[in-house]
């Protein structure tokens, strides 16, 4: 039985690049949430296709990577030249709640399981080449990286390897972003408004660990200092630091290393 009481997919005629939108009621969301679906051209359907999710930030919706990066031409030409396996790529909107919902549950919506349960079991309903056997991957941008960081760690036993480029690390840093009040995003449990205290709490079943940060960045110390706690923590993981601000121009040039180190970690 399908989960989704209604779900509206664009018309192959008149998509472009193989990009293709998907809108679905979620009950999660108490209504509807866009997702931008990179599906790359000649999939075999019964061969199990590896699926990045990739989340946006503040103000952003589900065109935001898209059309704002380029990442899905980007892997297009990488898997063409034989620089990338071919990969699904799914960015879906955040529930576009105030300036960014932060990806956790709250105001009686659960934008958390929108990205945990929905989008994956939607993807694998309508996406041939996604099947409950492909390799899911998580990476996001800022508010995204703070979602994909806490969400892939989280619901580790469904995310192969998570990533996360100029990440808030602690809700608290959303300050710097939303106008909607902190109180609007509090969690009955506060491991759940931290990245290095969803860590600790999952670190015997932690997958690949990898993310980055401008050097004139805003969240730069945020950054460096999740580095630092887990480096005291002997918790594996890849950080690296990088010219640039809290700017698209970074994430589009960095991606990259998010899809490469996920193409890694297929084995």
């Amino acid at each position: 039985m399908k989960k989704f009481r209604t779900v509206e997919i664009s018309d192959p005629r008149f998509e472009s690049n193989y990009l293709r939108s998907i809108t679905v009621k979620s009950d999660n969301l108490r209504g509807r949430g866009d997702i931008c679906v990179f599906v790359p051209p000649n999939l075999d359907p019964a061969k199990p296709c590896p699926v990045v999710i990739l989340l946006h930030g503040v103000y952003g919706s589900a065109w935001s990577w898209a059309y704002k990066t380029g990442v899905h031409l980007q892997a297009l030409k990488m898997i063409r030249n034989q620089e990338l396996p071919a990969m699904v790529i799914a960015m879906p909107s955040d529930g576009l709640w105030g300036d960014g919902s932060a990806y956790l549950p709250h105001n009686n919506q659960d934008f958390e399981k929108w990205i945990a349960e929905d989008v994956p079991e939607l993807l694998q309903q309508y996406i041939g080449g996604v099947t409950a056997d492909s390799p899911f991957f998580i990476s996001g941008l800022s508010m995204g990286g703070f979602g994909a960081l806490r969400i892939g760690i989280k619901y580790h036993h469904k995310f192969r390897a998570v990533s996360g480029h100029s990440s808030i690390t602690n809700l608290q840093q959303m300050k710097l972003f939303a106008e909607e009040d902190l109180a609007n995003y509090k969690q009955s449990d506060a491991v759940d408004e931290a990245v290095f205290e969803t860590i600790i709490r999952h670190q015997e079943n932690l997958p690949p660990l990898y993310f980055d940060c401008g050097n004139e960045d805003l969240l730069i110390d945020a950054n460096r200092d999740l580095h630092l706690k887990l480096t005291k923590a002997n918790i594996k993981h890849i950080y690296k630091e990088y010219p640039g601000g809290h700017e698209w121009a970074y994430w589009e040039k960095h991606i990259k290393n998010s899809l490469f180190f996920f193409a890694e970690n297929l084995e």
